[in-house]
């Protein structure tokens, strides 16, 4: 396995809620991210957010497009993870088959911390077959 890590800033944001509950509230968020360090270029992300007492949990599915170990493609990732109304972190899995151009074969796991505010760091093993 390779390892990367990195840097990625959330550029936009939007969330809305579909069912109010007591405690809490479920929601549906989508944001773009800006990815630098051993992946360089944009990602895209789509949650289900379960809030309840302030914290939070969600499961998402992520793209990323750009570059990585001088290759060019995208791939897509299933992420989970926990806010706990300050910072979030959670972990990714490369979803199979999902890899795209130079980066098509691709598999892996990895995590990543956030906040608070709008910078995380990642974290991805992987492998190119």
């Amino acid at each position: 396995m390779q390892e990367a890590s990195g840097r990625f800033r959330v550029t936009d944001t939007h969330e809305e809620t579909y069912a109010e509950r007591d405690p809490g509230k479920l929601t549906r968020a989508s944001g773009s991210q800006e990815f630098s360090g051993d992946i360089e270029g944009t990602g895209r992300v789509e949650w289900l957010m379960c809030y309840g007492d302030g914290a939070a949990e969600f499961i998402g599915m992520q793209e990323i497009e750009g570059t990585l170990d001088d290759r060019t493609g995208a791939f897509v990732l299933t992420s989970a993870g926990s806010f706990d109304g300050q910072r979030s972190q959670g972990s990714w899995t490369v979803v199979s088959g999902s890899g795209r151009g130079d980066l098509a074969g691709i598999a892996g796991t990895g995590t990543w911390k956030a906040g608070p505010g709008r910078e995380a760091s990642f974290q991805l093993s992987y492998e190119l077959r």
